[in-house]
């Protein structure tokens, strides 16, 4: 497999993945954000944990959806992710028609 096919292989992937992002979208109420992990889910839970001036968080996911072209399959019932750095948790607000993420466009060969 040469440098290109692989190129053209992962941007396939990742055009996949962000249709199915676009699609499941509205089936979620959370987006949450790690630094390895991009996820949406609807139910959240954090817990900010310290010991002395260490911070971290303990963050519980049920019904969640993972970005991950990786993964063979991307639906989770329950994850708890531990993380040291940045977290970001926003509630999403109902979608409507006029919202919905653009058809993106396909790949040039």
């Amino acid at each position: 497999m040469s440098v290109e096919d692989l190129e053209k292989y992962e941007a396939e992937m990742e055009l996949q993945l962000y249709k199915e992002y676009r699609d499941v979208l509205p089936m979620f109420k959370y987006v949450v954000e790690t630094e390895r992990r991009f996820y949406l889910c609807n139910d959240v839970r954090v817990d900010t944990q310290h010991i002395g001036a260490k911070v971290w968080f303990e963050v519980e996911l049920n019904d969640a959806w993972v970005w991950d072209m990786h993964r063979p399959a991307r639906f989770v019932s329950h994850v708890k992710v531990v993380t040291f750095r940045d977290l970001n948790v926003e509630e999403l607000s109902q979608l409507t028609e006029r919202d919905l993420l653009p058809e993106p466009r396909g790949i040039e060969g």
